[in-house]
């Protein structure tokens, strides 16, 4: 890939939603360095178009390229998931390990890590966004703040190159939200974020693109 080319490039995309399209005709561009806030009324699409961009929701038309890779069947996207790392709405979707420090190795584990390896790259992932001290809690008996950092210290484990971060900072209080921004602040990835909180927005958006409803 060209080094001055876009991570991600998306033209004409259409997307569908239990049969319904809810994307047309959407262009999508991140580049290197970028903190692409998608923003847009509910319904709109946002978590589908984040979701589409791991393959988990069908193009229903356009074109997808991800770090370089033309991207149009399981077999395309597969490889991408780790160095595009989704955090879900709801962090609880995303944690099933027992504690929180088999949850962050469970993907480097998933990758070919030895459990030693595994276990230190989630060690270093909790400190470095500052949960060290929750690494034997168990999952479920996390705070709402925990647990998306938790499910972003998962997801950081991957090493990714990207971030897609659909609402991150939905039902945390502003201690735990202003602890979230600044762990993503501090990352220094290339982001693509659906949000409807204006400090989050103010916080990290580099630029920021609107989806319209699609047409009836």
């Amino acid at each position: 890939m060209n080094a001055a080319g876009p991570l991600i490039l998306g033209r004409g995309l259409r997307l569908a939603r239990a049969g319904k399209v809810v994307v047309e005709a959407f262009d999508l561009e991140l580049h290197a360095g970028e903190r692409l806030f998608v923003l847009g009324a509910s319904g709109t699409g946002k978590t589908t178009l984040l979701h589409s961009l791991l393959g988990f929701v069908p193009l229903a038309g356009g074109e997808l390229q991800l770090l370089g890779r033309t991207c149009r069947s399981e077999q395309d996207f597969a490889p991408l998931r780790g160095p595009l790392g989704l955090l879900f709405q709801d962090a609880g979707d995303q944690l099933f390990g027992p504690t929180v420090a088999e949850d962050a190795a469970f993907g480097p584990l998933n990758r070919g890590a030895s459990a030693a390896e595994a276990r230190e790259i989630a060690l270093q992932t909790l400190a470095r966004i500052g949960i060290a001290h929750l690494a034997e809690r168990p999952v479920h008996a996390l705070s709402g703040g925990e647990q998306r950092l938790a499910a972003l210290a998962g997801v950081l484990a991957m090493s990714p190159q990207v971030l897609l971060l659909d609402e991150p900072t939905t039902g945390l209080d502003e201690a735990a939200s202003e602890r979230l921004l600044g762990v993503l602040a501090d990352s220094g990835l290339s982001m693509i974020v659906a949000s409807h909180d204006p400090a989050c927005v103010g916080a990290l958006a580099t630029r920021r693109i609107t989806l319209a409803p699609a047409p009836r």
